[in-house]
């Protein structure tokens, strides 16, 4: 029994492969349950987790940086490492993202708060490297409010960093709906500390993946990304199904 235990663990040792995904912030935690749920028939499989803004994530990948699987917040990016011979095929879209209106504090949360005499600092991604900032940018303009609200912006250069900046130093934040749906996050209500910005105010925020490694196990991991287990997590997190 000794001995086959050690050959067990010999066996899954040496057919052991690490993945390495590079992904956006707004999807850094359902990418979580999503390794959690491929793993239960894929134990020999370990992932390392790159977290990021889209447009630095990109410029590491054409830098050299060796991932496996890029999961972007929009499709430009994908599309253009995909133009330069980096990826192993053409992007596939796997998700459509939302932003909200968000803040710790129990304001009755409207598109009008924003403009509030008590709202004096509002988080928001970089529009130059990330596309939720550029999604937030969008839609404040055609609601009008961009340009009186620019001199409240403190800017997240991720969609991640600008979560912690809405909680940790801003009044409200615009987010991604998704990041909302974490564990850490959960005792924060719609309708009370957060709403879903109006769709009709911004693009849809198609979120783009590239397959960077032709290697059957990696391969494997991102057709999974496309099944309907997969899109059944997005989906409770938040994501519009694609």
């Amino acid at each position: 029994m000794k001995i086959f235990t050690i050959f067990l663990t010999l066996t899954l040792f040496i057919n052991a492969k690490t993945i390495n995904i590079a992904v956006a912030a707004n999807a850094s935690s359902v990418i979580d349950e999503l390794i959690s749920y491929y793993k239960q028939e894929h134990k020999e499989i370990s992932f390392n987790k790159f977290i990021g803004s889209s447009g630095k994530l990109s410029a590491q990948i054409i830098n050299g940086a060796p991932y496996d699987i890029f999961l972007s917040a929009n499709k430009e990016y994908p599309n253009n490492l995909e133009k330069r011979g980096l990826g192993v095929e053409k992007p596939k879209i796997y998700a459509k993202g939302t932003l909200a209106i968000f803040s710790i504090k129990d304001y009755n949360i409207s598109l009008n708060t924003l403009s509030s005499a008590q709202i004096e600092k509002i988080a928001i991604a970089n529009p130059k490297t990330a596309p939720y900032g550029e999604a937030a940018k969008e839609a404040l303009q055609k609601a009008n409010l961009y340009t009186k609200l620019k001199p409240k912006f403190i800017y997240g250069e991720s969609i991640g960093q600008t979560l912690t900046f809405t909680l940790k130093a801003a009044d409200i934040g615009l987010v991604a709906k998704s990041q909302l749906f974490s564990k850490d996050l959960s005792k924060y209500k719609e309708g009370k500390n957060w709403i879903e910005l109006d769709k009709s105010l911004y693009k849809p925020i198609s979120q783009a993946m590239i397959l960077l490694n032709k290697d059957v196990e990696v391969e494997k991991f991102y057709n999974f990304l496309s099944s309907k287990e997969a899109k059944n997590i997005f989906k409770k997190f938040g994501y519009i199904e694609e």
